[in-house]
């Protein structure tokens, strides 16, 4: 693929930096890849009816690592995440063109049940959403409607809490509502309701921005423990997250439509996290994270 070697020096001015933006708009950058790869989209495209969301975007995700993708408002990075478990297939305007593969099999192919896909790439969502169920069947649900296989919930139920971070703080009241634990609480239960059925790759949809820092840095520390045992790519608009706690990060842009106005999603560059923000290749990208738009 094309890439764009001009980076901006520190001193360049933002007019300067305004016309930088404007060269190559379809270029990509890609870096260092990962040596085990779990996941990765090839030629990547997403449409909702006519209109084109994303545009071509080649990924590659590292097993027992953490994938960041970052970026303004409406560059296609949850559009992106979706496709990875078949979410849009919930969208009946949303069409994907390119292939998805897991373990080198396409998720996409004919064949291929979404639900079991579903069960292999789990996802946590941007606002904790737990069922107005106790604590307990919340992180019960789940093994219990694949029908899989357990010798004691107990032991699932009480595993995944712990997997979460959050055993020590509910184990006296698991037949209590979820509804009264606080926010970061909700959230990491899901994060728990999540890996109770055992997934390989998980899923994370701006995972912090209803909490408060608090909670945001006990979520943070519960990814970077949870790598060990998953993959895991998450959207965030937070910079300073993505650099905390990826080992990647992919970085898109928006690309405006004259006529209607829509903006196709385009993925500028992909690197080494400490490569994105210390050195980047693309002056996109640099203008991004040095706060020059988006």
């Amino acid at each position: 693929m094309a890439s764009h070697p001009a980076t901006f020096s520190t001193g360049q001015s933002p007019a300067a930096a305004v016309d930088a933006l404007n060269v190559a708009d379809d270029a990509q950058t890609i870096g260092a890849l990962p040596d085990d790869v779990v996941m990765e989209t090839v030629n990547l495209n997403v449409f909702y009816g006519d209109f084109h969301a994303v545009h071509d975007v080649n990924l590659s995700f590292g097993k027992n690592e953490i994938t960041a993708m970052i970026g303004p408002s409406g560059c296609g990075k949850s559009t992106v995440l979706r496709c990875l478990n078949r979410m849009n297939d919930l969208v009946p305007s949303a069409r994907v063109e390119g292939s998805i593969n897991y373990h080198g099999q396409n998720i996409y192919a004919p064949k291929v049940d979404p639900i079991a896909v579903r069960e292999h790439i789990g996802m946590v969502f941007q606002k904790p959403n737990p069922f107005p169920k106790s604590i307990y069947d919340n992180i019960a649900y789940g093994p219990r409607v694949i029908g899989m296989k357990v010798d004691n919930m107990d032991d699932v139920v009480e595993e995944a809490l712990r997997g979460a971070a959050l055993w020590d703080e509910v184990k006296d009241k698991l037949k209590q509502s979820a509804y009264g634990l606080s926010g970061g609480q909700q959230q990491r239960l899901c994060i728990a309701r999540t890996i109770a059925t055992k997934p390989d790759v998980i899923l994370m949809d701006e995972p912090c921005s209803a909490l408060d820092p608090i909670a945001t840095s006990k979520v943070e520390d519960l990814m970077l423990q949870m790598r060990k045992d998953y993959t895991i790519i998450v959207v965030t608009h937070n910079m300073q997250q993505a650099a905390r706690v990826s080992d990647r990060t992919a970085f898109f842009t928006a690309r405006p439509d004259e006529t209607t106005g829509n903006r196709t999603g385009l993925l500028v560059e992909f690197d080494r996290t400490k490569d994105i923000f210390a050195n980047p290749h693309d002056p996109r990208t640099e203008a991004y994270i040095s706060g020059r738009f988006g």
